[in-house]
């Protein structure tokens, strides 16, 4: 971390960790948006225009994924884990996070957490989505194995899909070299990551190849996005309109391609023998309805589904587990409901 976000981080730390009561006034009058109430913390997070993504949507695409990693810094913090390892999956780089006090021995096959990081098919990397990724690995006793992507527009659909299902593939084949039980490897990550880890389930459905659950935050299911959290959440609570109009337009060379099955699960026709799910969805996001429609799509399909709102949280609440209260909450309760599927 620079010197410049280590100051920024400290000072949001100490902002983020008043009591609500003294938060209050800083974060102005209570936003109330379809019926729920914005989290105290993250309304005053959102005041703060250098830590929330108030910036030009259309800066050159280096600088948009440096901003990402610098804002990800600072609201994650470093978190504590047993062990971390960098290693390659399938030809792409991986980090692997052991934890401390694993839910099985080290030397015995356990479960395994395959993550893939959000940023809109765009950005994101390994390091962005350290954190999060520290956090569900030690609160939960899963090991992760984060791995990482080809992004667009450098490289447009089905680059990063391909690119997660043989990293998908390759950890199945390898599990026992990774101490991973085959029949216990889940798939799970956040927003565009989760969108990744759901098109996983299904094309190993189809191929025969077990997956042990799905975790599936916040997840794109629908890039058309003609719903009303589309609507009522487009602007002014960190992920925007402007953004996900670019992501779509940087992935696609062609506007049907936002009908493909992989970008728009909820239109897939959904294959016997998918993995059970959780998904999670916040109240504040713009993707709230397109995940919490693909939640009853699958439940539809005779998947079983647990699907949870987290009513006073916006997108990208995932990442902020270094500063505040309330994001914080809500991923541990992930990390538990981890570590319930899988033990």
């Amino acid at each position: 971390m620079s010197p410049r976000a280590a100051v920024e981080a400290v000072a949001l730390k100490a902002l983020m960790g008043l009591p609500e009561k003294v938060q209050r006034p800083l974060a102005g009058r209570p936003v109330v948006r379809d019926g729920q109430t914005l989290a105290t913390d993250l309304q005053l997070l959102l005041r703060l225009q250098s830590l929330a993504r108030r910036r030009d949507e259309q800066v050159p695409i280096e600088k948009m994924r440096d901003d990402l990693r610098h804002e990800s810094g600072i609201v994650g913090g470093r978190q504590p884990i047993g062990a971390v390892r960098d290693l390659e999956v399938a030809g792409r780089p991986a980090r692997h996070y052991l934890p401390t006090a694993p839910v099985v021995p080290r030397r015995s096959l356990g479960p395994l957490l395959v993550f893939f990081h959000g940023g809109g098919f765009m950005e994101g990397d390994l390091d962005s989505h350290d954190a999060p990724c520290r956090v569900l690995a030690e609160r939960s006793g899963v090991p992760v194995l984060a791995v990482d992507y080809r992004l667009a527009p450098e490289h447009t659909i089905p680059a990063a899909h391909e690119d997660a299902y043989d990293a998908f593939r390759w950890i199945h084949k390898n599990a026992e070299d990774l101490r991973a039980d085959p029949a216990r490897v889940a798939v799970g990550g956040d927003s565009a990551g989760a969108n990744l880890a759901a098109w996983v389930a299904i094309a190993a459905a189809r191929d025969g190849v077990p997956v042990a659950w799905q975790m599936l935050v916040y997840p794109c299911a629908d890039a058309l996005r003609d719903n009303d959290s589309a609507r009522i959440f487009s602007e002014g609570f960190y992920l925007t309109k402007e953004f996900m109009d670019r992501a779509n337009s940087s992935y696609t060379s062609d506007p049907s391609q936002l009908l493909d099955e992989r970008l728009s699960p909820v239109r897939a026709e959904l294959p016997e023998g998918l993995a059970p799910a959780f998904v999670a969805t916040a109240g504040f996001d713009p993707l709230r309805d397109e995940g919490e429609a693909y939640a009853r799509r699958l439940a539809d399909a005779g998947v079983s589904v647990e699907l949870e709102r987290f009513a006073d949280q916006i997108h990208g609440f995932l990442n902020i587990v270094g500063v505040g209260r309330t994001s914080r909450a809500a991923v541990l309760e992930i990390a538990g409901r981890l570590r319930a599927a899988l033990v």
